[in-house]
């Protein structure tokens, strides 16, 4: 099999971080190339060498052969590499087929975009590879799936052969992603090669030809996945076994915690988000959200945490009124919050990471005597808990900032965990964990639930939603479309009412499918 990228000895220092250490990568003509590591394992600045976000400090890239310079995107995507980031980089109010020919138009006459030519080429990729768009669709009306695919044909129209897929299942339903790895077949089928970005061991194991482990920055190891299994590659990833599955006994929920009643909450846009929700989450249960994202989750989270205002409706905690209580009041009643967006809503990245660990009670002994801070005892507290959660990071001093976007998440964990609290609200816990990382946040949220404190878990990941919930609710486009008991709940159906698809029939297709 011709090797079409060879990556030798690639070598990236930032400040006090060897990010990637002499690391040795092929890649094979229509090979499925899954590369898995911890958060800060280095996977991402390795795939942001080769798409020429980055320069490597030692190092070459060859390219069929043929030995490449690649310093910026413009030229990796000549040299015929294409990456598809998590975040979709399409406008809503343009055609497919303007997104795809943005950058590459081609004129007729001189004068006018050739809309006619670019569209069939499209239409060409389209089929020839199974991906079923439409060219003169509008963007905004697309489910998140076919966005998707947008952002792949970007790149085939283009004729790149080497395609990056940066956690390309983070945003999609389960019939979404059995889509996508059709796809990805068909493209490996037609000679394509793909380098697939994931933390989920399961998609791995279903869709690669090869896996390469990378660990503090080394390749530790490759296999395949007729030698590997979940737990092989989790001990791979993180140098130690791996309890893939929380051990939990059935839950004894108690009196609501949480009350909301026929909420209505406004988007940016003030559009509606939430439309009508009611929902209650009561003491010793975990009640998960599931929905594909963009469907109202961060503007519930918002409202339920005071930092959006509703429209209309209730939410009562422990039996007081929160529905306009500021963040704070919320806190000082004991309500725990990981939110969705750490950077904006979670941390303050110019402190320290010891202040943002003693962010929601520094105000309170024992990190201020009257209004006086009392730093030893900020700093004491920072160094237990970076051990316990295991944040890698120079030290407790160091800007939050300044740390990769999973040390960041659990700076916040950490500090939310640590304190008492009678409702913890958890909107996409472990996005940019390792899976040691999500072993710990799992069982630490079950013994929060054990506990007596209410939990609501919001996420975009079944499996943790399935892992975790004593009860599901889903939601769809702002409403909540369904409430299961975790025993009823399967992948399949879950998937179908995130869809859209009408309760009484998504049940009835489920049991088809498990029949």
């Amino acid at each position: 099999m011709a090797t079409v990228l060879e990556l030798r000895g690639i070598t990236k220092r930032f400040p006090g971080v060897l990010a990637n250490d002499h690391i040795d990568l092929t890649l094979n003509k229509g090979e499925i190339h899954a590369l898995l590591g911890e958060n800060g394992a280095g996977k991402t600045t390795l795939m942001n060498i080769l798409y020429g976000l980055y320069k490597p400090d030692e190092g070459e890239i060859y390219i069929h052969g043929q030995k490449v310079s690649i310093d910026t995107p413009s030229a990796s995507i000549a040299a015929g590499v294409g990456m598809v980031h998590q975040h979709f980089m399409l406008i809503p109010v343009f055609t497919i087929t303007e997104n795809v020919m943005l950058g590459e138009e081609s004129m007729r006459g001189g004068l006018f975009l050739d809309r006619e030519t670019a569209a069939g080429r499209i239409r060409e990729i389209s089929e020839s590879y199974g991906l079923a768009v439409n060219p003169y669709a509008y963007v905004k009306d697309l489910a998140v799936g076919v966005q998707q695919r947008v952002e792949i044909i970007k790149l085939l129209y283009r004729e790149a052969d080497i395609l990056i897929l940066d956690e390309p299942t983070a945003v999609l339903t389960p019939q979404e992603a059995d889509d996508l790895f059709k796809i990805m077949r068909n493209l490996a089928a037609a000679g394509k090669s793909i380098i697939f970005i994931t933390h989920k061991l399961r998609e791995v194991l279903d869709v690669a030809d090869r896996i390469t482990v990378i660990r503090l920055g080394h390749v530790v190891g490759s296999t395949t996945p007729s030698e590997a299994s979940q737990r092989s590659l989790a001990s791979m990833m993180v140098g130690r076994e791996v309890i893939l599955h929380v051990d939990r006994a059935p839950a004894t929920p108690g009196k609501p915690v949480l009350t909301v009643e026929n909420l209505q909450v406004l988007d940016d846009r003030n559009n509606l988000a939430v439309d009508g929700v009611s929902l209650e989450v009561r003491e010793g249960e975990i009640l998960g959200v599931a929905g594909v994202q963009g469907n109202g989750q961060t503007e519930l989270v918002e409202a339920l945490t005071g930092l959006r205002a509703p429209l209309s409706g209730k939410i009562a905690m422990l039996e007081k009124d929160i529905t306009h209580a500021a963040p704070r009041a919320i806190t000082e009643l004991g309500a725990g919050h990981i939110p969705e967006d750490r950077q904006e809503d979670g941390l303050v990245l110019t402190y320290s990471v010891a202040d943002n660990l003693a962010l929601q009670t520094y105000y309170r002994p024992p990190f201020a005597k009257g209004p006086v801070l009392q730093e030893r005892t900020i700093l004491s507290n920072a160094v237990d808990l970076i051990e316990k959660f295991d944040v890698r990071t120079p030290g407790p001093a160091i800007r939050v900032g300044a740390l990769s976007g999973g040390n960041q998440q659990k700076v916040i964990v950490a500090r939310e965990f640590s304190r008492p609290t009678r409702l913890m609200i958890a909107s996409q816990p472990t996005r940019g964990l390792d899976v040691g990382s999500i072993e710990y946040i799992h069982s630490r949220l079950v013994e929060k639930r054990n506990e007596g404190t209410a939990v609501l878990m919001v996420s975009s990941e079944l499996d943790e939603i399935l892992e975790l919930s004593d009860r599901i609710a889903v939601i769809y486009r702002g409403r909540i479309v369904d409430v299961l008991q975790a025993g009823e709940a399967t992948k399949e159906l879950l998937g179908l009412l995130m869809a859209g698809i009408d309760p009484m029939e998504a049940r009835k297709l489920g049991a088809e499918k498990a029949g």
